[in-house]
């Protein structure tokens, strides 16, 4: 009996550390799906910040394919030794590495950080062995591949617009996307919801299964909700310094720049939720933001800064990997 008061106790811990990092994530990725919409005026930040924690989570309630996919396709809980460690292990290096590049306004992703802690406590408990290869270079591939088609499609997108309002007053079509850009900031939101709340959602079936709790990776209503109203209350606190990096530092963003980026992010971050890949909503609404400036024109991007979220983007798996490895072997350590 004493046994299952302590895993108890290991759980809760696994919980608050998973909510901890959905409220970080809400603060820490969601002004990503906002900044357009507030660098443009089209919402102040306030308003932005309510629309966004609204639609945060009625999305993140109402999808769990993402979930499943995080709990499951990198190592799998039932097999684990010590698996609600590996876990805790994990949220300690992720909610790290969130921390460090939030203070320093770096919009680097939570979804790589997540996943790179992941294997990296796997690995560092079960051996490579451990990590289910095939599960993992699929995740890998879409977090990989969705920023570049991202930026392929934010490019298309703009030029389109380009092409259709070449006539057009700039005045009057920048007015008119400004209130239409409302609409897509809350799309925008939604789809952030979607896909990056399911991620908390699944480290806490992951762990549930892994001490035994529940033999499946059905996400209980309970997590949904509770991991919803953290990603709700973590948008609430806002996100400023990402917000400025996003929307003003990568180019000057005008309303049908917004638009365009918006709506081209917003759809490939839906068609990844549906199709149950975790994907980077950071990288994919970066990435369409600066395909976007280089449809406007190549040289109004700040490539210096671009550079900059890149190689953040690049070395996030492999340091979040490393610190999670780290801080498994203090917890062997101590506990184990």
């Amino acid at each position: 009996m004493p046994e299952l008061d302590s895993m108890f106790v290991i759980v809760c811990v696994v919980v608050v550390l998973a909510l901890s990092f959905d409220f970080i994530n809400g603060f820490h990725d969601t002004a990503n799906a906002i900044a357009a919409s507030v660098s443009t005026r089209a919402l102040t930040p306030r308003m932005a910040i309510i629309l966004a924690a609204c639609m945060n989570f009625v999305g993140a309630i109402l999808f769990t394919g993402v979930a499943k996919t995080i709990g499951g396709k990198v190592a799998d809980p039932a097999t684990l030794e010590h698996g609600v460690w590996i876990v805790i292990a994990t949220l300690i290096s992720a909610i790290a590495w969130n921390l460090i590049t939030w203070w320093y306004g770096i919009p680097s992703s939570s979804s790589h950080a997540l996943i790179g802690s992941l294997a990296g406590a796997v690995i560092a408990a079960e051996g490579f062995g451990g990590v289910n290869g095939s599960g993992f270079i699929s995740i890998v591939e879409a977090l990989i591949f969705s920023p570049i088609i991202a930026f392929v499609i934010g490019y298309i997108v703009m030029t389109l617009l380009k092409l259709i309002f070449a006539r057009a007053n700039p005045h009057i079509v920048n007015k008119g996307f400004r209130s239409v850009q409302i609409l897509t900031a809350a799309f925008q939101s939604f789809t952030h919801g979607t896909n990056d709340a399911q991620k908390a959602m699944g480290i806490i079936t992951m762990a549930l299964v892994a001490a035994s709790y529940q033999d499946t990776l059905e996400v209980p209503f309970w997590v949904k909700l509770s991991a919803a109203l953290a990603m709700a209350l973590g948008t609430s606190a806002g996100g400023w310094k990402i917000i400025k990096t996003m929307g003003t530092k990568i180019f000057k963003i005008e309303p049908v720049n917004g638009f365009a980026a918006d709506v081209s992010a917003a759809s490939i971050i839906m068609t990844a939720t549906v199709t149950g890949l975790p994907v980077s909503t950071t990288h994919v609404i970066t990435s369409s933001i600066l395909g976007v400036g280089s449809a406007k024109r190549f040289s109004s991007v700040n490539w210096g800064v671009a550079g900059r979220i890149v190689s953040a983007w690049i070395i996030t798996i492999p340091i979040s990997a490393v610190i999670a490895a780290i801080v498994f072997k203090i917890i062997e350590l101590l506990f184990l």
